[in-house]
């Protein structure tokens, strides 16, 4: 009598995707496990606060003279125009990074759901960059008013636009890191994402002024850097900005468009 041989077949289940909980925790891992988040941060918080109290300490005498020209309230977080760079640099690094090293194939393949890992790369980073946005500018701001308070001409916090430029920092340095990683998720290239960026804050930001009429005029106002700027400073340089929440409006609409343009090419492109 010969044996019949049954095969068993044992159905195999894949494992189920990461929860939104566990993506999160994953990308906050990732963002502060490499180099160029301390260094980044530490660059802001350098630039940001440094030049502040620096440019507050050189120009309190003039200023309280009105030798100056330029509204005291200009000054209290002067360093943003520079640290603003270091927003650019870690939010384009936080997608370019991945690419740059192949690392976004592990992470797709370990969570295949793209719109969650977009979703927990854009709230840690916003998130970090809001906090250190703010500290920074305060720190700016209580080292720069020391200098200004000893000329008579110090700002409180309860003065107006102080504390909203304080918050207002925050918010547009994460507005702009959200900005530069929706570029990074296009181009997938950290030179070309922070030459676009930059390029668009700093030059062309700057070029459209010199347009005639209300085209120019209503170019500088549009432009990215220029609308969001306004928010994170008391008075601004520039009187023909828009007024710091509409003009903030208006950035968070632009930043809106290209990150859902980017998601949506995320979602479709091969990694």
């Amino acid at each position: 009598m010969s044996a019949v041989g049954t095969h068993a077949w044992t159905r195999v289940e894949a494992p189920a995707a990461p929860g939104p909980g566990a993506t999160l925790r994953a990308e906050w891992v990732k963002f502060w496990t490499v180099r160029s988040t301390p260094w980044s941060l530490a660059a802001m918080f350098l630039l940001g606060a440094g030049l502040t109290t620096l440019v507050c300490a050189l120009s309190a005498e003039a200023l309280a003279r009105g030798d100056v020209g330029e509204p005291v309230g200009a000054f209290a977080t002067w360093g943003v125009v520079f640290a603003q760079v270091t927003a650019v640099v870690l939010g384009a690094l936080v997608v370019t990074g991945e690419y740059g090293t192949g690392m976004i194939r592990a992470t797709l393949a370990a969570t295949p759901r793209r719109g969650a890992v977009l979703a927990a790369k854009a709230a840690v980073l916003a998130s970090t960059l809001f906090v250190a946005g703010t500290l920074t500018a305060l720190a700016g701001y209580l080292g720069g008013n020391w200098f200004l308070d000893r000329e008579g001409i110090g700002l409180a916090l309860t003065d107006d636009g102080v504390l909203r430029s304080m918050v207002g920092s925050g918010l547009y340095m994460a507005g702009l890191g959200l900005f530069a990683a929706a570029v990074g998720l296009l181009v997938r290239h950290t030179a070309a994402a922070l030459a676009i960026v930059l390029g668009l804050v700093f030059v062309v930001g700057n070029l459209v002024m010199v347009l005639p009429g209300a085209w120019g005029e209503w170019a500088t106002k549009l432009m990215p850097g220029n609308a969001g700027s306004a928010v994170a400073t008391p008075e601004s340089f520039n009187p023909l900005l828009l007024d710091p929440w509409v003009g903030f409006a208006v950035f968070v609409a632009e930043v809106a468009v290209v990150l859902a343009v980017a998601a949506a090419v995320f979602t479709r492109r091969d990694a």
